[in-house]
């Protein structure tokens, strides 16, 4: 396992950012950690990279226990934080080989970094000139230059245009073949585009863990469906494959169905059955955007 998390738990005063998170990582997987701002991603990655200790819990990264190798935790990861701290009156060669000393790294893997990270041609220019997708690329070239199993990476697209976007997801995409990728964001296109699986926390609770194949299969339906008056929702309980009921408003109900089959004909029966009315019937998509605002609507 790359990453394990135990009960991890933050407070800050009266504060809780944390609240017993618990989840698992393993080896090759891009994970997108969702949240709205203020949700405890930080913090999160803070801990996972020992610049903080959690109030409660722990946690392995290759192995390797926070609170007690926190050296080799380090060692073994590649970190690029929300504000990438660079020397911008340095090049970038010579910031580059400037870290690559704190590992004791050949000027061979400089190159070969470079080479990956799509800098070639900016190596020779003073980082200050860069724009901000290359900057990024900078510090994605400085958290790989020796070679870490865990990639964790706090906002790594904030403030790119869209062709810097492609160009960083693609990379990311790219690295994440062979290593295991950690991102935090709030830009759910970006956890679409390039992860595995999303973990979704809110108010510092994880309130969703799953792979994006598994929202958007189809096995999840939600019916929209109102009829000509209000009927108790545990009639509707008893259809086939319901998992949930919600009653939106006056005559309007949420109907989530956990199968494959259309099952817009069942309900349309059900009214008939029931001498009811369809004002309006409906299928609604399931998607991370939809997800998201459900697991963290403040109402």
């Amino acid at each position: 396992m790359s990453i394990s998390v135990s009960n991890v738990s933050k407070f800050y005063d009266d504060q809780k950012a944390l609240d017993t998170i618990s989840f698992e990582i393993k080896q090759g997987e891009i994970v997108g950690f969702l949240g709205p701002n203020g949700a405890g991603k930080s913090t999160m990655m803070k801990i996972l990279t020992t610049y903080l200790d959690p109030s409660e819990g722990t946690a392995l990264v290759n192995g390797f226990d926070i609170h007690s190798q926190s050296i080799e935790v380090k060692q073994s990861i590649g970190y690029l934080p929300e504000h990438n701290p660079l020397y911008l009156e340095m090049y970038v060669r010579e910031y580059l080989v400037f870290n690559a000393r704190v590992y004791k790294i050949s000027k061979t893997r400089i190159e070969e970094v470079i080479e990956l990270t799509g800098l070639t041609s900016e190596a020779n220019k003073k980082i200050g000139q860069l724009s901000k997708g290359y900057r990024q690329r900078v510090g994605l070239a400085c958290a790989l230059l020796h070679d870490p199993k865990v990639l964790i990476l706090d906002e790594p697209t904030t403030g790119l245009d869209p062709n810097q976007l492609v160009e960083i997801r693609e990379l990311i995409k790219s690295i994440g073949k062979k290593k295991t990728v950690f991102l935090s964001t709030h830009i759910m296109q970006e956890v679409e585009a390039m992860c595995d699986r999303v973990i979704i926390i809110n108010k510092g609770k994880i309130v969703t863990d799953k792979f994006l194949d598994q929202i958007a299969d189809g096995t999840e339906q939600i019916i929209e469906v109102e009829f000509d008056y209000r009927i108790e929702e545990a009639f509707l309980l008893k259809l086939p494959n319901v998992s949930e009921v919600k009653n939106i408003h006056d005559f309007l109900y949420e109907i989530t169905f956990d199968t494959t089959i259309d099952m817009r004909p069942v309900v349309f029966d059900f009214a008939h059955d029931n001498k009811l009315k369809i004002l309006q019937l409906s299928r609604k998509n399931k998607n991370l955007e939809s997800l998201f605002r459900e697991m963290t609507n403040p109402t």
